[in-house]
């Protein structure tokens, strides 16, 4: 073994070896019990990001595991098309050698898009190769790929010949640049300082007065059809009823009531503007209002803003403004702070618009969904993100699938010259309701969710029955991010109970997510973004790994270079301790023969672990998991067992066992630190089958009551090193508290008495916040846990200082 772990060779190394010895291809049917994984597909435009570096640690982690433990693991990789990001880059793209979508028209573009992937896209997946994933990149797929297409256009058909796809003219988000529907995901908040203008709006019947309106938006004062105010606020009592004047369109218009105003804001009366408002929206469709437009899809005033018409909205509302003050009807302006929705992709203001859009009615569709949720058919982790996951799905409206793009699963929906439509999987000859052969497609593509709501079952071959399909369906879990738990998961969830009447997996990891060093999110544009691969470049894909596990509570936390620099000392410090052991000389025979108390202990601890290594990856406790590996390697293996038989190496017994403890220790650790643990177990002599499919450690009791062998020593170390007083110790012991401790190289001539008087404090003091109810209560329970696991300590070390 080399003097120094280099992971840069060692890391890309093993990566292309198993791969190409195919330890990470899956063959249906083998008739072992089955793992299988649908990663989340990234876009095909993607670049990894910390997200991404933590789905990829945690899903492996479980996958490489499992593959130890003989199951027929499926780790299924793919790419996302991903509508609006794909075809915002290409666009750009264009611009930059002065050329538009729109010059090339729809078919020219489609293929610039296709050659511009060729060229740029699919990068993400060796980046995940590079972080170690051990996925079957053979059985990559693409949603745009033809049998995928051909998924996306059954389930179609399937919802409108059931009636559930609909078209309606409904609020949306609508991207001004890039004129077209956007979901909530694809979008971002923005605080903005504005002014609040407070309008009188004067009674219709010219008598005295009026309601006073407050609006950010005076440019959309054109398009109000009513005032509303809240049915208990006492301030309008006397306007309720009556009839306003809208300002400079001299609209007379109702005042009415609706409990959805929220009579702090402003004075509390709201303008009622159903054409660009969700709230508006709402109120007018409940009380029968008109819905007037005047801005159009481009953002700028329409033609039925009159006068105003092709002006931007800050050039109309200036002219709105001047008319207001020349009629006294601006009763003031004020400072406000609010939050803006702005396109994620061109930061543009999104408007809410009403348009023709396709809907997906979620009434029937989530009743099966919810049930299995409720039964815990599938489950998701932690429990709060499965009571979100219910509440979403009780609460989720109709869903809006069409977007106004070039790139996407084009609806399967023509219509002819009359107006009929004809929905198919496929071109029909002629109209269904007619026959005329003059039929146009829809323009519209679907939103990016639809297709990817059947990413489990789609990318094993369905709707064709095959034999991946019957093997590996339903799948075992899913790791996300809790943003997409309603336009995801849900979503895959009703997909597959309605087409394969089954949950398409049985648990989802909702991770944490990875804040910047100073609590802000990463972010490219705010320059809070972190590229996973500098970390894998610095410090290994092992550490970075580890340093990720590290930091998966289920809570948002910063990011800690500490974590992976912590990883990367553990990977040194285990190459180390190998390189001493297999520097000791050969052996027979890798076999536990253990007949001193430390290698009775370490075997004993060893199988401890591995106990609870199970339970935390049952539990999906990475964070726990992680740091008991460090401390069983660094601690218990390292510093304690190989220091204590270091003075007895040159026998081959004790080299056979230590071997042996090395062996059982690289298993525990490799679906964590793949690479090290490889390439050590590659040294170790007689291997006869890599590492990554090794079978796990079965349980061994052999030596079970062993694993506290050394709480005596290692408390007396601890005395040791913190007081110079030297503890009592039988014959076994004190040999292996001299072999690690060493304490004829310092000092021994502790203050017993004091030591024994502090001793004595910190035992009153646990036991005091112990005895505290509201301490045991309120305190986090690792917390409590810790502080009893104090006091035992505490009395133990009592006990032993008082027999010296």
């Amino acid at each position: 073994m080399e003097p120094l772990y280099r992971p840069e060779g060692v890391e890309e190394r093993w990566q292309r070896t198993w791969e190409e010895e195919g330890l990470y291809a899956a063959q249906p049917g083998t008739g072992r019990e089955t793992f299988v994984v649908a990663h989340p597909p990234p876009n095909v435009t993607g670049a990894l990001h910390t997200g991404h570096a933590l789905q990829i640690s945690l899903a492996d982690a479980l996958v490489r595991w499992h593959r130890m433990r003989g199951f027929e693991t499926a780790f299924l990789t793919g790419y996302d098309h991903a509508g609006i990001s794909t075809q915002n880059a290409v666009e750009k793209h264009l611009a930059s050698q002065g050329r538009t979508r729109q010059e090339l028209g729809r078919a020219a573009f489609e293929q610039v898009v296709w050659d511009w992937l060729h060229q740029y896209g699919r990068t993400i997946m060796g980046q995940f190769r590079r972080m170690g994933a051990s996925m079957d990149y053979a059985r990559e797929r693409f949603t745009m790929d033809d049998d995928y297409v051909r998924a996306v256009m059954r389930f179609f058909v399937h919802l409108y010949r059931k009636g559930w796809i609909y078209r309606a003219n409904r609020i949306i988000n609508w991207c001004p640049f890039h004129e077209t529907a956007l979901s909530d995901l694809e979008l971002i908040h923005d605080e903005r300082d504005d002014a609040l203008a407070y309008v009188l709006y004067p009674f219709a019947d010219g008598a005295e007065g009026g309601v006073t309106i407050a609006t950010a938006r005076p440019a959309t004062i054109l398009a109000d059809v009513a005032v509303a105010v809240h049915p208990q606020d006492d301030r309008w009592r006397e306007a309720i009823g009556r009839d306003v004047l809208v300002p400079f369109v001299e609209r007379v218009v109702p005042v009415i009531t609706d409990e959805r105003v929220d009579p702090a804001f402003g004075t509390g009366a709201l303008k009622v503007t159903p054409a660009h408002d969700p709230l508006d929206f709402e109120i007018g469709r409940d009380h029968g209002l008109p819905e007037p437009a005047v801005i159009g899809p481009d953002g700028r005033m329409n033609e039925s803003a009159g006068e105003l018409a092709g002006l931007s909205q800050d050039e109309a509302e200036e002219r709105i403004l001047a008319w207001l003050r020349d009629r006294g009807r601006l009763v003031r302006r004020e400072s406000y702070r609010h939050t803006l929705a702005l396109c994620e992709r061109c930061k543009h203001r999104i408007e809410p618009l009403i348009s023709l859009q396709w809907w997906c009615t979620m009434e029937e569709l989530k009743k099966p969904a919810l049930e299995s949720l409720r039964a815990r058919s599938v489950e998701y982790h932690p429990e709060s993100q499965h009571r979100f996951a219910i509440d979403s799905l009780e609460s989720a409206p109709d869903w809006n699938i069409s977007r106004q793009l070039w790139w996407g699963h084009q609806l399967p929906v023509w219509e002819c010259p009359d107006g009929h439509l004809t929905v198919e999987e496929t071109a029909p000859g002629s109209c269904g309701e007619c026959g005329s052969r003059d039929l146009k497609r829809s323009d519209d593509v679907l939103d990016t969710w639809f297709s990817s709501a059947l990413w489990p079952f789609a990318i094993l071959g369905w709707p064709e029955e095959t034999p991946e399909l019957r093997a590996w369906y339903p799948g075992t879990l899913n790791t996300t991010a809790r943003e997409i738990i309603r336009l995801w998961e849900n979503r895959m969830i009703f997909s597959g109970l309605e087409l394969l009447g089954e949950v398409p997996f049985r648990h989802v990891i909702i991770h944490t997510t990875v804040l910047a060093p100073d609590g802000r999110r990463m972010s490219k544009s705010l320059g809070t973004g972190m590229d996973p691969l500098d970390l894998v470049d610095a410090h290994g894909a092992d550490a970075t790994r580890y340093g990720l596990l590290k930091l998966s509570s289920s809570q948002d936390v910063r990011f800690s270079y500490g974590a992976v620099e912590e990883g990367r000392k553990l990977a040194n410090k285990l190459w180390n301790a190998s390189r001493l052991l297999l520097g000791a000389g050969p052996v027979e025979r890798v076999e536990a023969r253990p007949d001193a108390l430390e290698e009775r202990w370490m075997l004993a601890r060893l199988d401890e672990e591995r106990a609870q290594v199970e339970a935390d990856f049952s539990a999906f406790d990475f964070a726990h998991l992680v740091d008991r590996l460090y401390h069983l390697t660094f601690d218990d293996f390292c510093d304690w067992y190989l220091e204590a038989v270091k003075p007895r190496l040159r026998e081959a017994a004790v080299r056979a066992t230590a071997y042996a403890a090395l062996e059982r220790l690289l298993k525990l650790l490799h679906s964590v630190m793949p690479h090290v643990t490889e390439e050590i177990w590659a040294n170790l002599p007689a291997r006869e089958t890599r590492l990554i499919v090794a079978p796990w450690p079965e349980p061994d009791a052999s030596h079970a009551s062993h694993a506290r062998a050394l709480d005596r020593v290692q408390e007396a170390a601890a005395i040791f090193r913190r007081s110079g007083v030297l503890v009592e110790l039988s014959g076994d012991e004190r040999r292996i508290f001299d072999a690690v401790v060493k304490p004829d190289r310092m000092r021994a001539d502790g203050n017993l008495e004091a030591e024994i008087e502090r001793l004595r404090n910190e035992i009153a003091r646990a036991e005091r916040m112990l005895a505290n109810d509201r301490f045991v209560s309120k305190a986090p329970p690792d917390v409590v846990e810790g502080e009893r696991e104090k006091l035992a300590r505490y009395r133990r070390e009592l006990e032993a200082l008082e027999g010296a």
